[in-house]
């Protein structure tokens, strides 16, 4: 699996032109990575939480292909986006969650980062909470972290923890949740209206982890939320017809070039900000156009590996088919990617050109 999965990567790194000789890092780029958002990324808090089966992923046959098939809380069949960047910055995986962690591992931890995710959440405080139940919202994760940085500035003064915060990248994935939860209540009809919410609320976010100190800034843009399992099957019922879901389609597209702006003004107004911002929709897109290579393959474009009913979409557990081979799997489940998909949106990230990632990639970012 490894090995296959890896093959796809490079041939994928070279076919979008990225080259691969920035594959792999021997050395840590940065002495710390901090990682903010939502299931995409999340390592295990909600295993923490007062929440939902279905808003957690610490049960078979989550982590299938993780060392020893231990789930561990990554909504994935290994590792995810925030594993997979941590891995190419030079870090053995993501951060550990911050729920797992004790005082004393904490104190441990905290200089080589943290990871504040929470599956289920969104930029919105009420995003989640009906559905999963206590999930971590931006505002809390940062919440939490404003409490680090005070820990770290008592241990080891203010300029100490200053100098280290400057120098270490912030992953932020998130905002997914609150365009499915806005697409299911109906839109509300002023679609203009949520995304000019959903930007502020983003740029909220990124002036307060500013303010905290952060000034090296990985922002993953919104996918194509529609053509995921789940959006896939909500179309079939509702409607009786296969394909994406168009109109939360039309709300993540608009979304990118709304939050590109929003960064930019930002880093013209915050000294010493960079950031590194994804064109996911673009990323993910370019896959659904070009499934199968000479070299590379995905096989499987609609349907997730684990799970039942009309393209996998009813949920991952237990009891839930599993496809046999999961690299040939764009999806892992209703939702999420599958490791090897995810990969390559990791190398993308790290090493890509201006068609997927501006204004620098994370690599670029990362030796700024």
């Amino acid at each position: 699996m490894a090995s296959q999965t890896a093959s796809y990567v490079l041939v994928a790194l070279c076919f979008i032109g990225i080259g691969a000789k920035h594959a792999a890092e021997a050395t840590q780029l940065v002495p710390a990575v901090f990682v903010f958002g939502d299931s995409t990324v999340d390592v295990g808090n909600n295993n923490y939480l007062n929440i939902t089966k279905q808003a957690r992923a610490n049960y078979p046959k989550h982590g299938v292909d993780f060392s020893g098939s231990t789930p561990t809380g990554r909504f994935s069949n290994g590792y995810n986006l925030a594993d997979q960047l941590a891995q190419l910055l030079g870090f053995p995986m993501s951060p550990p969650a911050y729920l797992s962690l004790t005082v004393k591992s904490l104190i441990s931890q905290m200089y080589q980062g943290l990871n504040f995710a929470s599956g289920g959440s969104g930029l919105a405080d009420k995003t989640g909470r009906l559905g999963a139940g206590d999930v971590i919202p931006m505002s809390l994760q940062v919440e939490y972290f404003s409490k680090v940085v005070k820990l770290m500035q008592n241990l080891s003064g203010s300029r100490r923890t200053a100098s280290l915060l400057s120098k270490s990248i912030f992953i932020i994935s998130t905002g997914s949740n609150d365009m499915f939860e806005y697409s299911l209540s109906g839109g509300n009809g002023d679609d203009g209206e949520f995304l000019l919410g959903f930007v502020a609320l983003y740029k909220s976010y990124v002036r307060a982890l500013y303010r905290l100190g952060a000034r090296k800034f990985s922002v993953v843009s919104i996918t194509p939320l529609g053509c995921t399992p789940s959006q896939r099957a909500l179309r079939l019922s509702q409607g009786g017809m296969r394909g994406c879901h168009g109109l939360i389609n039309i709300l993540a597209l608009r979304s990118y070039p709304m939050l590109a702006a929003s960064l930019r003004d930002l880093a013209g107004e915050l000294p010493g900000m960079a950031y590194s911002l994804s064109d996911s929709f673009a990323m993910v897109s370019f896959i659904f156009a070009n499934p199968r290579t000479n070299d590379w393959s995905f096989t499987e474009l609609e349907s997730g590996c684990c799970g039942s009913g009309p393209f996998g979409a009813l949920g991952c557990d237990e009891t839930a088919p599993l496809c046999e081979n999961r690299d040939d799997h764009l999806f892992w489940d209703g939702n999420h990617p599958t490791q090897a998909a995810s990969a390559i949106a990791a190398q993308t990230l790290f090493a890509g050109n201006r068609t997927f990632v501006n204004p620098v990639n994370v690599r670029e970012l990362a030796l700024l």
